[in-house]
């Protein structure tokens, strides 16, 4: 099963492509869609969804997990941000691709095993699990192969409970 993850952002989108074969998950491809910050939004957008689009079609996942937003203080940017996780939400709903959404405490009790982690924790375990050599950069890159991770174990969970066989 390959599974996309992603940590949404109008400046720097992270993606991360794993393969879940069994127990085992593999790292497949992992990087970032980024837009400049003086680019007008909807340019920026459209920036996010082409690239979103190529990387759908390129990898082909079998299933997406998505961060969910998390709204702090800046409520400005928590627009911008939703604004950019909708247009990618877009491009795999037009490919049929389902999509599994995970708060940032749910990505870290899956990968870590305390929901209460530190960032520092999540991206070593994410270091760790997929045996990379060093831990992803930018952070969002981490962040995003850590929900891939996460929808990986949750995918194959609801799998088991709906009486689906591993592939």
């Amino acid at each position: 099963m390959r599974v996309l993850g992603i940590d949404p952002g109008i400046a720097i989108m992270g993606f991360g492509f794993v393969d879940k074969i069994g127990h085992r998950i593999t790292p497949v491809q992992y990087g970032s869609i980024q837009t400049e910050a003086n680019t007008p939004t909807e340019q920026r957008l459209v920036q996010i969804y082409e690239a979103s689009c190529e990387l759908l079609d390129r990898y082909k996942p079998d299933t997406i997990g998505v961060e969910k937003l998390f709204f702090n203080k800046n409520v400005t940017n928590a627009f911008s941000v939703g604004q950019a996780r909708g247009v990618f939400i877009l491009a795999a709903a037009q490919r049929g691709i389902p999509i599994g959404e995970y708060t940032p405490m749910q990505v870290k009790q899956s990968v870590v095993g305390y929901g209460g982690a530190e960032k520092k924790q999540v991206q070593e375990m994410v270091k760790r699990l997929l045996k990379l050599t060093a831990v992803p950069k930018p952070d969002d890159v981490a962040d995003a192969l850590a929900v891939a991770i996460c929808h990986a174990h949750s995918a194959a969970l609801n799998d088991r409970m709906n009486g689906v066989t591993p592939s």
